[in-house]
């Protein structure tokens, strides 16, 4: 037996080579060899649709699919299918007749025992599908279905037809409505006139017969004599919903043949809307808006109807490519007649016009006094509203604009952007505008007296996002036919380059009705823009004086108490604000009033909150001053709303602004007056300034967020001539202040500010300077280093900021190892809090630069961006830095806290890597003994923060990381230093893991002779201390040696590549001898003898022996000693990438 997986495999594909074994059974190829070739492909496709009718299991969904995948896959290469004697052998083989018979046998039987997966509520409207695999997964059953009933022959339709009848007209299904009534539009698709005849027509006599008798409600009328709520028995309602329903989907295409049934279907839907039913109600406005519009759109006919061959020999259908013009495959078009028009007009009278009425005189006269049946009567009106505007789309055309200019005159103006209609125009512009006065009355009085029902709501706000938002009922239309098109099977796709018949095309190859169905597409897309965006493309326009008291009342119901209608306005309102982006400032206003209101209501801060997150409203804040101006204020004045959940949406909001902001133009706040009540930028800056240092009275989150406001609108204009020096510096020192704050999350954004706002360029000395110097250049300098001066000045400023760092590390009790990106982030937090605290800039580059590979030093708490910001406070106020800093440097660096020691190591490094005049001096007269002191500590703890800061300060400048930092050569030469006799070995080998991070930093193809010179003295050194008696040096020895090695051989192979660079450096010409390399060959065989030829290692038990109880042979034990750091050094040079450079030769 085969596994499920593996038969949905198999049958999977079968169906994508489905077109190749046609292609190389039915056309004549030269690739043939064996003549018997096309016959034994034709028999696979034989048994492949005869097996596949075991395929269909409603037990199996993925079998069931794959299996309509491989029949539609099969009937999309044939021109037709009929049972006679042109037919192929394998169809006259397969007795099609019997098959079909077969088919749909099983297919009746898979829809008997189909259940839908979602459960079916009593909602605003009824859902047509039934929610099973076949129609929710994947497009394959209706394309099935319209593939098989199309290529069928007239007698086999007509077989097919009449089965397909006798199962309709007999059994209710509803687990599978949409299956159903798919299969009859398939029907209807392919053959209009007969299929009328047998499965609509019944139908409606169906629906007619079922609703006689019943009881019913008169529109806009309440029957005063009755005294109970009159209802439908639940089979009958049912039974009545299931036909409707199938019918609906059935009269999809079948335009002109309605007319034949024209009085049953307006009988049929007036009795569905009497009905006292809703589930019936909500099935007649399927039934009203499906015959719309099969009256009145345009849609392809016959799609699924091949092209005879021209020279009718072949039954095989020519695949086309879209990239090519072939005038003979066009679509035929559904085109309206007038007596379509007439009727569809005589609907919308009856369904639009007089339910328009009908909901006026229940709003103004208020003629019902029971509410219960005042609110059916009104949700079956609106239901006939708005399933007219969703029939009839953008046929009903817009309600005219105003314009702006008094120049042009409506008659003068005609506006074109798009080509594009997705059906014949009814009515008229008035009627959709008539519409709209009345929808804004309706709006008025539920929001008045039903503003709890929200049924009631939500329909009225579909009817008004049917009425403004032209053409967005096809743009939706459209966005769900792109998602099938996504699950296009690769069965229906020819590749472009064909080598089975040699014939190539400019693009994929398709069946016809594929293309037709894209064609199809296309058009439906134009349409939905072909007005849309109107007001955005031409100025002079402004909306209709209906339409925005439309979009007034979405967006108080926006604002609504209950979160269903609320979040169905945002949508219509987000789609209205794209069509008209002016909007949008009114709307920002309304909401920011809202937020900084203490009085205002929870949901409609809530409210408030999502319109202010929509996309287009945040990008709309990057044009618009005012609108900015009242967000920021509004958003930071809002700190008193007490309600949970509306300060999870005010921080959710500001998140999302954060990351939507995309920066400000160069022109924003040109003109001051933009900013409305503001003075300017400045003074705008400056508030937000003041309210972010009240830090000690205001929520956490209320103060990151002013600060992260201040640093985005610095940072969009920062570069803008007309910011003064003074505003920046201001900036700056406000966030060097928070360093010192008691809030951890604003002190994390302080670091993120200063890192971009730091531009360090006054007393940076530059490249040549370095080669250079300049002793008096600088001395002329303005002594002033203004706010930033003052601040350094303060008393115990870097005590007390050093301090407050070093809370933001974190270290494990257990071991060292702590994430970079934690910087102290609480896991107590809730999402949102986390969202907001974790979102900050990180404009630098990354480091290191070198791959991060060495176990030795790793594990540290350094975080460079903390170390940038005292490289660019140094750089930005100069030598006072480093006079400011050097106390609390010295107590934080002997601290017996690692995190301080940390921060420390932090704060040199930046220091060291700054360049700046007077750090020489500094180094003689501190930094060198306080580097010195930190290599003889006997702590362990802090060595990979240590190595960190040893490591950022030698990194190499410049973009590529190739300039030598000032101070790199006076660092090495201190490292470099002999320790004192009486060290432990954990200094020694602390000092080579510090040399060993300062190694890999060196750039080997730019290496200066100094630093050559540097690496030759300690390459003597460390092939002395080979044999070092401490297992701890002697590794740390090994993959020192490992890195010096890789940069000796990588140096001289770059200036081998520039014999001009080495011809006059002796050192260079020493080196590219390779000594090294031999003496370190030498020494380990010589060792590697001795350890053979000792007696006393013949075993490893003897070697363990050797170093428990200890020899005299002090030879022994430094060949033993030897080959253990040999070792090492050759696992490092194999594994780790700067190394394994060394094996290349």
């Amino acid at each position: 037996m085969t596994a499920t997986h593996q038969l949905k495999t198999a049958v999977t594909s079968l169906a994508y080579v489905g077109r190749a074994l046609f292609l190389a059974s039915l056309l004549p190829s030269p690739q043939k060899e064996d003549l018997n070739s096309s016959d034994s492909f034709m028999d696979v496709v034989a048994i492949s649709l005869s097996n596949a009718l075991l395929g269909m299991d409603a037990n199996d969904p993925p079998k069931t699919l794959a299996t309509m995948q491989l029949i539609g896959s099969i009937f999309s290469n044939l021109i037709v299918v009929g049972d006679n004697e042109d037919a192929p052998l394998f169809l006259q083989n397969l007795a099609l007749s019997e098959w079909l018979d077969e088919f749909f046998c099983r297919l009746f039987s898979l829809l008997q025992h189909l259940e839908p997966t979602n459960v079916m509520n009593d909602g605003v409207q009824t859902s047509i599908t039934s929610g099973t695999f076949l129609v929710e997964d994947t497009p394959y059953y209706f394309c099935m279905l319209e593939v098989l009933l199309g290529k069928l022959s007239k007698p086999l339709f007509n077989q097919v037809l009449k089965k397909i009848s006798r199962f309709v007209n007999s059994n209710i299904l509803p687990g599978a409505t949409a299956e159903v009534g798919l299969l009859c539009c398939a029907c209807v698709h392919s053959n209009p006139e007969d299929s009328a005849a047998n499965l609509i027509k019944p139908l409606l006599q169906s629906v007619t017969s079922s609703l006689q008798g019943t009881p019913t409600y008169e529109f806009g009328r309440e029957d005063s004599s009755s005294s109970t709520k009159a209802t439908l028995s639940p089979a009958l309602e049912i039974a009545i919903e299931y036909h409707l329903k199938v019918l609906a989907i059935a009269i999809s295409y079948a335009g002109p043949q309605l007319l034949h049934h024209k009085d049953e279907l307006k009988e049929a839907i007036a009795s569905a809307f009497r009905a006292p039913s809703w589930k019936v109600n909500g099935a007649g406005d399927h039934v009203l808006r499906s015959l719309l519009g099969s009256l009145v759109l345009y849609y392809p006919i016959e799609q699924y109807k091949s092209l005879p061959e021209k020279d009718g020999a072949s039954i095989l259908e020519e695949w086309g490519c879209s990239k090519n013009e072939n005038n003979s495959s066009l679509p035929k078009w559904h085109i309206p007649g007038k007596e379509e028009l007439s009727f569809a007009n005589e609907l919308l009278v009856y369904h639009f016009q007089a339910a328009l009425d009908d909901l006026l005189e229940i709003c103004q006269t208020k003629v019902h006094v029971d509410a219960g049946n005042e609110k059916e009567l009104l949700k079956v009106t609106l239901l006939r509203i708005y399933s007219s505007l969703q029939g009839v789309m953008s046929c009903l055309p817009e309600m005219r604009p105003s314009l702006r200019s008094t120049s042009i005159t409506d008659q003068d103006y005609n506006f074109f952007l798009i080509a594009g209609a997705v059906g014949s125009p009814v009515g008229n512009s008035e009627m959709r505008e008539r519409a709209a006065q009345q929808v804004h009355v309706a709006c008025r009085y539920l929001l008045k007296e039903r503003t709890d029902d929200s049924i009631l709501l939500i329909l009225i706000i579909r009817i008004i996002h049917a009425l403004a938002n032209y053409g967005s009922l096809e743009y939706e239309d459209w966005l769900n036919h792109i998602q099938a098109w996504k699950l296009e099977s690769a069965s229906i796709i020819e590749p472009p380059c064909n080598f089975i018949t040699s014939s190539h095309a400019l693009g994929k190859r398709r069946p016809r009705w594929a293309l037709i169905d894209k064609a199809y597409m296309h058009n439906t897309w134009r349409s939905s823009q072909s007005s849309y965006h109107k007001f955005r493309a031409d100025t002079s326009l402004a909306p209709s004086e209906h339409m925005v008291p439309l979009m007034d009342d979405l967006l108080e119901l926006s604002l609504h108490n209950y979160e269903t209608v609320r979040s169905h306005a945002a949508r219509s309102l987000a789609k209205m604000f794209k069509r008209w982006p002016p909007f949008i400032a009114k709307s920002v206003l309304i909401m920011t009033q809202y937020l900084s209101n203490k009085k205002t209501s929870e949901h409609v801060v809530l409210g408030s909150c999502a319109v202010l997150s929509m996309k287009t409203v945040l990008g709309h804040m990057t044009t618009d001053a005012t609108s900015l101006s009242s967000f920021v204020t509004g958003l930071l004045a809002s700190s008193h709303h007490e309600s949970l959940k509306a300060q999870k949406a005010i921080t959710e909001l500001f998140v999302k602004y954060n990351i939507h902001f995309s920066g400000i133009s160069r022109g924003f706040f040109k003109n001051s007056e933009n900013l409305g009540d503001a003075a300017g930028f400045e003074d705008f800056v400056s508030k937000i300034t003041s309210l972010s240092f009240d830090a000690t009275s205001m929520h956490w989150r209320y103060n990151l967020m002013e600060n992260r406001v201040l640093l985005l609108l610095i940072l969009s204009y920062r570069n803008c001539s007309s910011v003064s020096e003074k505003l920046l510096s201001q900036t700056a020192g406000h966030f060097l202040r928070n360093l010192r704050s008691q809030l951890p999350q604003s002190r994390m954004l302080a670091i993120s500010a200063l890192n971009s706002l730091l531009q360090g360029a006054p007393y940076k000395v530059n490249s040549q300077e370095l080669r250079h110097p300049i002793v008096n250049g600088r001395e002329n300098m303005n002594s002033s280093i203004g706010i930033l001066g003052e601040i350094l000045e303060e008393e115990n400023f870097f005590n007390e900021t050093l301090n407050c760092l070093s809370h933001v590390h974190i270290i494990s009790d257990n071991d060292s190892f702590a994430s970079k990106g934690s910087h102290g982030a609480s896991s107590f937090q809730s999402v949102t809090d986390k969202a907001i605290t974790f979102f900050y800039f990180d404009f630098s580059a990354s480091w290191p630069r070198t791959p991060n590979w060495m176990s030795s030093v790793g594990g540290h708490t350094f975080y460079s961006s903390f170390a940038k910001i005292f490289k660019r406070l140094a750089q930005e106020c100069g030598t006072p830095v480093l006079h400011a800093i050097q106390n609390a440097l010295e107590e934080f660096s002997g601290s017996k806290e690692r995190a301080k020691q940390s921060v420390a190591a932090e704060a040199l490094a930046g220091i060291l890597h700054s360049d700046i005049d007077g750090l020489p001096e500094a180094w003689d007269s501190w930094i060198t003994f306080q580097l010195e002191k930190l290599i003889i500590a006997p702590a362990v703890e802090s060595i990979p923060e240590w190595a960190a800061c040893v490591r950022y300060a030698v990194t190499g400048k410049g973009k590529y990381g190739t300039r030598v930092p000032l101070l790199r050569q006076r660092i090495l030469d201190c490292l470099a230093r002999d320790l004192p006799q009486t060290v432990t070995s954990n200094v020694m080998a602390k000092r080579y893991s510090f040399l060993s991070v300062a190694l890999v930093e060196i750039s080997p193809q730019r290496m200066p002779a100094e630093e050559l010179e540097f690496l030759e003295k300690l390459l003597a050194e460390l092939l002395d201390n080979m044999s070092h008696s401490s297992a701890q040096v002697r590794e740390a020895i090994g993959v020192t040696l490992s890195i010096l090695c890789s940069n000796l051989r990588l140096s001289t192979t770059y200036y081998s590549k520039d014999p001009k660079r080495g011809e006059d450096n002796v050192m260079i010409k020493s080196l590219q001898t390779e000594d090294w390399a031999k003496l370190l060959t030498e020494r380990a065989s010589e060792s590697a003898i001795n350890i053979q030829n000792s007696s006393q290692l013949e075993s490893m038990e003897t070697l363990s022996d050797l170093y428990e109880n200890g020899l005299k042979n002090n030879e022994s034990k430094t060949d033993i000693r030897r080959m253990e750091m040999v070792v090492i050094f050759l696992l490092f040079f194999l594994v780790k990438p700067p190394s394994n450079f060394l094996i290349m030769d």
